[in-house]
C-alpha cells in the first residue's frame, strides 16, 4: 500500500463507486516583481466584465532581501463579511455569465445521461457476509449494501442519500470488522475532510451513539481479528489549534468497543510535526501492529510490535532512510515493498526476529527495464503475491508464490488501468476493476490459483466508444527529458491544427495519470474535441526518480513538461493556441496557474479548480504544512527562491493578455484554502486585457467537490461550455 495524495486530481469518475478507504505521495524564470503601484498611480486596463469592486492594500513583506507585494491579502479572511460579500458577487457574476453560454444546457443534459447510471463495486468478504457499494441511476450518492453469504438478500448498510435533505452530509471511508458484524465509518459535512467516526452494528443498523469519535479527519479503523476494537488516527478538534498545525497533534489510539472514546488508549503519541503523517495497521491474525510515520510523500519510517503483548514496545524496522517502505505482515513474515536503493521498487522478505536491513531478502527484484516498468502495489491473496506494475503508464498484473517465484501474468482486458486486486489471504477468489479512456468501469473476478479472470459486473454507460481512439505519444521537454502523453480523439481527425483540445495535468505527490474512463469528457469528444493527458514529472509513472524530479527546487520541470506538451500538440497538428484549453485541480491547479502566467499566449482558456497559487504563504493555511516535503517552505531561503520564482499569484503582470479563466472554488474546502482562488482571480481581473476571469464557488462542497451527481453535472456543464466557447473558431459575443 502506498500513501495516497491529499491533493486530489480534478476530474472524478462519475461511474465509480467508493469502496472501503485505505489509509492515508533547468533554469527557472527569474523572480517577478509583483505589481506594487497603487491604483491611483497607474492606468488600469478596461474591465472586461462588470467585476465587483476589489480594493487593494499596500501590503509588502521582505523575505530574504526580496520585497514581496501582497495587495489582496485581505481576501485571505474568508469568514469576514466583506470577503463573503465579495465572494457572493463574484459567484453571481460567474453563474450569470456561464448561464449565457451556447450549448451549456445541452452539455448538462448529456452529462445527466452519462452520470446517472447503475454500477457496482467489487465485493469484500467479511465473516459470512459480503459488502459492496452500488450506484443507482435514480440516486445522487452511492449506497453501501451487505448480504448474508454470497447469494443472500441485499440489505442496505449505509445510505447517505437519506442523511440530509440538502445532501450536505456525506459518507467518507468505511471499514467492516473481519467477522462482518460491525462497521466503522466517517461522516462529513459538505464533503469536507473534517469528519466524525461512527460505529454501527451491521445486522440491526444500531449506532453506538455513546462511541462517536470526533477528530476523525485522518481516521481509518484497523480492526482486530475478534472485532472487539480497532486502531485509528485521531486529531484534536480544539479551535485554538491552527488548522495548519493540527496534523502534528495526531495520535494513534485504540478504541475498544463499549468504552468511552475520550478514554481510548494512546498507542503512539503525537509527533508535534505537521509535516509527518502517522497511522497504524494490525495484521489479520492480530499478531503484528505496524506503525507508519510518513514524511510527506518522500519517505517513511516503520515500527512494529507484537500486538498480543501489551507490554511490548515498538521496534524499528526502517528508520531515517530516504525511501518508502510499505509492509504486509503474513504468517510471521513481513513482505516489504520499497524503493530503497531501487527507484522502481522491489519486494523484500523480512523475518521480524532479524529486522536488520542486512538480513532482508529481495524476492521480486526491481525491473531492469526501469524506464517503463514500476511496481505499483502488492497484495497477499489466496496464499500468493499479486504484484501490479505500470508499464508506460498502463497496468500490468503478475502473480508470484510467497518465495518470489513467478507463476503467471494475468491477462487484462486491454491496455488501460487496473485497481486492486482485493480479496483475502486465505481465499482463492479476488476482484479487480479495469477501465480505460474508452472502456467504462468493469469488475472482474480473479482466481489466484489459475490466474483466470471472468467479468463480474460492468457499467452500462449510454455511449458508443467505437468512434474514438487513444494514442500514446512521446515528446521532449525543455531539458531533453522524454515524456509520454495520452491523446483521446475521434479516429477520423485530420491533424491540421483545427481541433479544439483540452490539456489536463497534475504532476505531483506520486500521483500517476493513466488511461481511465472519465464520463465527463465525452460531450467534449463527441463535439470533435481532443483530450490530452501527459505523464508529467512529479508523478510516479516512471518510479520515484520521476517523482523527485518534479518536486521541491525541481518543480519547474513539471511546468516545463506541461508547456512542452502543448508545444507538441501544436507541432503535430492536433490543435493551435487559440483552440487549446488547459485544466487542472489542486496541485494541478497550481500547474495550470503557472502555465497561464508563464506562457499566456499558448492557451485560449484555463479551467483551474481548488488550486494552490500563492506559494509564498500556502503552508500557513489548510493542510499546507503537510506538503512542505513536496514544495518546500518560504521560511527557508533556498525554498523561498524556488517557490517565488514560479508562484502564479506573484507573476501576474499588468496589461497582459491572459486567456479566459474559469476558477472553480469550493466553500468548504478545508484542504487547500480557497484564499488562493480569491487572490489570484483578483489579480487577473485587475491586470488582464485578455479573456474574462470568473470565480465560480461550489456550495456545500469540499476539496474533492460535492458528492452529489447533480452538482457534478452543473459544474461539468459550466466547465465544458466555457472551454467550448473560448476555443471556438469565430468569436461572437455570447
Amino acid at each position: 500500500m502506498k500513501l495516497v495524495s491529499l491533493a486530489l486530481p480534478l476530474i472524478l469518475l462519475a461511474a465509480c463507486t467508493p469502496a472501503e478507504t485505505p489509509p492515508p505521495k533547468d533554469p527557472v524564470l527569474p523572480p517577478a516583481t509583483a505589481p506594487t503601484q497603487s491604483a491611483s498611480t497607474m492606468t488600469a486596463p478596461p474591465k472586461i466584465l462588470p467585476y465587483p469592486a476589489t480594493r487593494k492594500e499596500d501590503v509588502k513583506d521582505t523575505l530574504f532581501g526580496t520585497v514581496v507585494a501582497d495587495p489582496y491579502r485581505w481576501l485571505e479572511e474568508g469568514k469576514k463579511d466583506e470577503v463573503q460579500s465579495w465572494m457572493n458577487q463574484e459567484d453571481a457574476l460567474a453563474r450569470a455569465e456561464l448561464a449565457k453560454l451556447p450549448e451549456r444546457d445541452a452539455i448538462a443534459k448529456r452529462l445527466k445521461e452519462l452520470f446517472y447510471v447503475d454500477s457496482i463495486s467489487p465485493p469484500r468478504h467479511r465473516g459470512e457476509r459480503y459488502f459492496y457499494t452500488r450506484r443507482h441511476a435514480d440516486k445522487e450518492k452511492s449506497v453501501v449494501y451487505w448480504k448474508e453469504k454470497k447469494d443472500g438478500k441485499e440489505q442496505v448498510l449505509l445510505d447517505p442519500n437519506t442523511w440530509s435533505k440538502d445532501g450536505s452530509v456525506s459518507l467518507g471511508g468505511w471499514r467492516v470488522s473481519w467477522d462482518g458484524k460491525t462497521v466503522a465509518y466517517t461522516v462529513k459535512q459538505n464533503a469536507a475532510d473534517e469528519a466524525s467516526l461512527v460505529i454501527m452494528d451491521v445486522a440491526t443498523g444500531a449506532k453506538r451513539e455513546n462511541e462517536i469519535i470526533l477528530g476523525a479527519k485522518y481516521a481509518d479503523a484497523s480492526w482486530t481479528p475478534k472485532g472487539d476494537g480497532f486502531y485509528y488516527t485521531w486529531v484534536p478538534t480544539d479551535s485554538k489549534i491552527k488548522d495548519s498545525d493540527r496534523p502534528g497533534f495526531a495520535e494513534v489510539r485504540f478504541h475498544k468497543l463499549g468504552d468511552d472514546p475520550a478514554k481510548d488508549k494512546v498507542i503512539r503519541e503525537r509527533t508535534n510535526d505537521p509535516t509527518t503523517f502517522i497511522w497504524a495497521d494490525i495484521s489479520i491474525d492480530g499478531h503484528w501492529l505496524i506503525l507508519n510515520l510518513s514524511h510527506g510523500w518522500t519517505s517513511n519510517d516503520v515500527y512494529y510490535k507484537d500486538a498480543r503483548d501489551e507490554k511490548a514496545a515498538f521496534l524499528p524496522l526502517a528508520k531515517d532512510l530516504p525511501a518508502h517502505f510499505w509492509v504486509e505482515a503474513h504468517k510471521d513474515k513481513f513482505y516489504v515493498l520499497t524503493d530503497h536503493e531501487a527507484p522502481n521498487w522491489k519486494l523484500m522478505l523480512v523475518d521480524p526476529k532479524k529486522p536488520d536491513l542486512k538480513n532482508w531478502k529481495t524476492i521480486v527484484p526491481e525491473r531492469k527495464d526501469a524506464s517503463v516498468d514500476v511496481s505499483n502495489g502488492v497484495s497477499i491473496l489466496g496464499g500468493k503475491l499479486a504484484v501490479s506494475y505500470l508499464k508506460n503508464a498502463t497496468s500490468l498484473l503478475e502473480m508470484f508464490d510467497l518465495t518470489g517465484k513467478k507463476s503467471a501474468t494475468v491477462a487484462l482486458p486491454g491496455v488501460g488501468s487496473m485497481s486492486g486486486p482485493i480479496g483475502r489471504p486465505d481465499e482463492d477468489e479476488a476482484y479487480f476493476v479495469y477501465d480505460s479512456f474508452t472502456t467504462p468501469w468493469e469488475v472482474y473476478s480473479l482466481s489466484m490459483k489459475t490466474a483466470k479472470t471472468a467479468l463480474y459486473a460492468k457499467v452500462n454507460v449510454p455511449l458508443d466508444p467505437s468512434p474514438f481512439t487513444v494514442e500514446q505519444t512521446f515528446y521532449t521537454s525543455k531539458d531533453g527529458t522524454r515524456v509520454s502523453m495520452f491523446v483521446v480523439h475521434k479516429k477520423d481527425i485530420k491533424k491540421d491544427g483545427s481541433h479544439r483540445a483540452i490539456l489536463y495535468g497534475y504532476g505531483g505527490f506520486q500521483s500517476s495519470e493513466t488511461s481511465t474512463f472519465i464520463a465527463s469528457i465525452y460531450p467534449w469528444l463527441e463535439r470533435g474535441g481532443i483530450y490530452a493527458v501527459p505523464n508529467l514529472r512529479g508523478g510516479s509513472e516512471y518510479g520515484e526518480a520521476w517523482h523527485k524530479d518534479g518536486m521541491l527546487h525541481k518543480k519547474q520541470n513539471v511546468f516545463d513538461d506541461f508547456i512542452a506538451a502543448a508545444e507538441h500538440l501544436f507541432k503535430e497538428g492536433y490543435t493551435k493556441p487559440e483552440r487549446l484549453a488547459i485544466a487542472g485541480g489542486s496541485n494541478g491547479g497550481l500547474l495550470v496557474g503557472a502555465a497561464m502566467t508563464q506562457k499566456p499566449e499558448y492557451y485560449a482558456a484555463v479551467l483551474c479548480s481548488v488550486p494552490l497559487l500563492d506559494m509564498v504563504r500556502y503552508h500557513l493555511f489548510g493542510s499546507g504544512k503537510t506538503w512542505i516535503s513536496e514544495y518546500g517552505s518560504a521560511d527557508k531561503e533556498e525554498d523561498f527562491k524556488a517557490l517565488y520564482a514560479y508562484s502564479p499569484y506573484h507573476h501576474v503582470k499588468p496589461a497582459t493578455k491572459y486567456p479566459a479563466l474559469l476558477m472553480l472554488s469550493a466553500d468548504s474546502d478545508d484542504r487547500v484554502d480557497p484564499l488562493h482562488a480569491r487572490k489570484f482571480v483578483a489579480q487577473i481581473q485587475e491586470h488582464s486585457v485578455g479573456g474574462p476571469a470568473l470565480l465560480r464557488i461550489e456550495r456545500n462542497s469540499g476539496h474533492g467537490g460535492a458528492d452529489m451527481l447533480k452538482a457534478e453535472v452543473e459544474k461539468g456543464a459550466d466547465r465544458y461550455a466555457f472551454a467550448l466557447y473560448h476555443t471556438r473558431a469565430d468569436k461572437p459575443a455570447p
